[in-house]
């Protein structure tokens, strides 16, 4: 393969062919006399026309990642396929890919239209078909009618709607887009995020999104990669994923999550059964064929805003454990406790104020954590 042809694509009848495909992919780095490891192995398949976000904390090796599919860098190790085109070594200009940054990097002297435009030009495209597709596209972002305003004279928002649209308008097979919101404020943050899904509905092109915001990757995403010291963690629907958290790091990183362990005391049926402390009792349902045996350490993970608080010991057949409150945080929607159990551990539990203005609880009162224990969800050993 040469550097400027792509291999053929490969003959798979049985398989739809991705539109981003990673096989093995290692990225390494000399530094100070040191080989640092970015990207460990990824193995990976974005379908065609999916918003599929990489997710973790700075250093975890998504936009190395991302740089990888661009053609910004080179892998050390393994293959990255484009709708089944071997693209490993092939330079970013020839790959039918374009990328978004954080830093829009509009050109400030030239207008809304002119800066859409500027890949069209270059590719000799005729004036009336720019004229078209860079007005289709500005209504697409929602900025018809701004086509002779320079970037300065734009919100932040708007600003990064004239970078989507000066990336999509060159109708790209896939767009990649990295931390494209970070630069916004909160609320702006949050409205970008509902209409950068609708413009990728309306498209229909492949997004693959880099963020370390855990509440954009699940607001947009039809499916997330956690990444973690170069590894993808956990891949699944945003569901899947914050319901059912695979390791420690997803449930810790993904949202608020409560990692309660204890030891098997028995197995009921497809449950786990954990006595917690003098009187507590958790139930664990298994999944995927795990089976703990009697005795055995089980780490679990609840989720804050599935645990009822009460005075009570609950009714049989949920879980429950008691414990302490340590503080109470009032938020207007709902109101935080901060419990610690009998058995020493640190639970947060999230109650929507939805009937009432009164704390259940204060500080320092003795009381019973329930949910049902369906929401129990094992994720190994603990350690």
């Amino acid at each position: 393969m040469t550097e400027t042809q792509p291999a053929p694509a490969r003959d798979d009848p049985g398989r739809a062919v991705p539109a981003i495909e990673l096989t093995g992919v290692r990225k390494a780095y000399d530094a100070f006399g040191e080989t640092v490891a970015a990207v460990r192995g990824v193995d990976l398949d974005i379908a065609q026309g999916e918003f599929f976000s990489l997710l973790g904390p700075s250093g975890c090796g998504k936009t190395t990642t991302m740089r990888m599919i661009a053609g910004f860098e080179e892998p050390t190790a393994g293959r990255v396929r484009l709708h089944g085109r071997d693209v490993t070594g092939v330079p970013a200009n020839r790959r039918d890919v374009n990328m978004v940054f954080q830093s829009y990097a509009l050109f400030p002297h030239m207008s809304v239209f002119d800066n859409v435009a500027f890949g069209l030009r270059r590719r000799g495209v005729p004036k009336d078909e720019i004229k078209e597709r860079v007005g289709a596209m500005l209504d697409i972002v929602d900025l018809g009618g701004r086509e002779r305003r320079r970037p300065a004279a734009l919100s932040g928002g708007q600003q990064q709607r004239v970078a989507l649209a000066r990336a999509l308008v060159n109708r790209p097979r896939a767009l990649l887009l990295d931390e494209p919101l970070g630069a916004l404020d909160l609320k702006l943050r949050q409205a970008m995020q509902v209409e950068l899904k609708r413009i990728q509905r309306e498209v229909g092109i492949t997004f693959v999104y880099v963020t370390h915001d855990q509440g954009e990757a699940l607001t947009m995403s039809d499916r997330i990669a956690v990444m973690n010291e170069g590894l993808i963690e956990q891949l699944g629907s945003p569901r899947e994923i914050y319901e059912h958290p695979a390791t420690r790091f997803v449930a810790g990183f993904i949202g608020t999550s409560n990692l309660l362990g204890g030891e098997v005391g028995e197995l009921a049926g497809d449950r786990a059964v954990i006595s917690f402390g003098p009187d507590g009792r958790i139930e664990v349902p298994l999944r995927d064929g795990t089976r703990p045996a009697a005795g055995e350490r089980l780490e679990l993970t609840v989720r804050p805003e599935k645990i009822c608080i009460g005075p009570d010991k609950p009714a049989d057949g949920l879980c429950g454990v008691r414990g302490t409150v340590t503080e109470v945080v009032y938020l207007g929607t709902s109101t935080n406790y901060n419990v610690t159990t009998s058995a020493g551990d640190d639970v947060v539990v999230f109650l929507q104020n939805a009937t009432s203005a009164e704390d259940i609880a204060v500080r320092g009162d003795s009381v019973w954590l329930s949910w049902e224990p369906r929401h129990s969800y094992a994720i190994g050993a603990a350690r």
